[in-house]
């Protein structure tokens, strides 16, 4: 699933296509069908966590990539390079430029004025210009007793933060995944997910460990039974109940890995 970075430059990459013109909407989902932007211009497109949003006048086009989601932007009448996926969303505008989203997680239309009340279940941006890790704080702390990988993952915290990033963050921080948040320096952990992700904002290739190259740039995330990087312990992988609620993605059972040796697991976790 796409992360708050991956999204972040998934909208700087579409800055070129504000201030053109809609020619033609085409929505395949039933309960847009009628929606058209034809004849408006898109003014804005922004992220915020894993969300996109894209305004349109005085209506926004929101949605979340989820598991296969993309944007593809091509020129009218070629080929798209996504044979097999389904687009829901297709949108032609002037100077012969077509943006389709391809089997995005789910697409919701609505009035700019119900924007803040869209958004007002997530937390704190972590991308975000001026992030409040305070307000992430209080709302991680309210639930002293959940796993610190959990409170992490839950958008209703903090957006942005994917399951690739909650396993980097526990490493480097040298806490279980699974490890109760009071028993956690919750500043401490902020503090290294806003650098972190922030560090990789504009990267095409995401890293903890400081290397950009594929195969070198995860210290756990994928790399079960391998040598931890630090101490060279074999990496465990287990699972981990995780909500991502701010996406609409009910509580999961997720794929969590950590060394044992950096990062004790508690007592009680299973």
């Amino acid at each position: 699933m796409p992360e708050g970075d991956s999204v972040l430059q998934l909208s700087e990459r579409l800055q070129p296509l504000v201030n053109k013109t809609v020619e033609r909407t085409q929505f395949r989902v039933p309960q847009y069908a009628n929606v058209s932007f034809n004849g408006l211009q898109l003014e804005r497109v922004w992220p915020y966590g894993k969300h996109l949003f894209m305004r349109f006048d005085q209506t926004v086009l929101h949605t979340h990539l989820k598991m296969e989601g993309s944007w593809s932007v091509h020129r009218i009448g070629e080929r798209w390079r996504k044979p097999g996926f389904k687009a829901r969303v297709v949108l032609q505008f002037d100077h012969g430029i077509e943006l389709v989203g391809f089997e995005l997680g789910f697409v919701r239309v609505f009035d700019f004025s119900q924007y803040h009340d869209r958004i007002a279940h997530l937390g704190p941006d972590v991308l975000a210009e001026h992030w409040d890790a305070v307000e992430a704080r209080r709302r991680i702390a309210e639930k002293p007793m959940r796993p610190i990988g959990t409170a992490l993952l839950d958008q209703r915290n903090l957006a942005g933060v994917g399951n690739e990033y909650r396993m980097e963050i526990c490493f480097l921080c040298g806490v279980h995944p699974a490890t109760p948040v009071s028993q956690v320096d919750l500043d401490h952990v902020l503090e290294v997910t806003r650098k972190l992700m922030w560090a990789n904002r504009k990267s095409p290739i995401r890293t903890s460990t400081g290397i950009r190259k594929h195969g070198s740039n995860a210290y756990v995330f994928r790399r079960f039974r391998r040598p931890c990087r630090r101490c060279g312990a074999l990496i465990a992988q287990g699972s981990l109940g995780g909500p991502d609620l701010g996406g609409e993605i009910d509580e999961l059972e997720r794929i969590i890995w950590w060394c044992p040796n950096c990062q004790p697991k508690p007592m009680f976790a299973q």
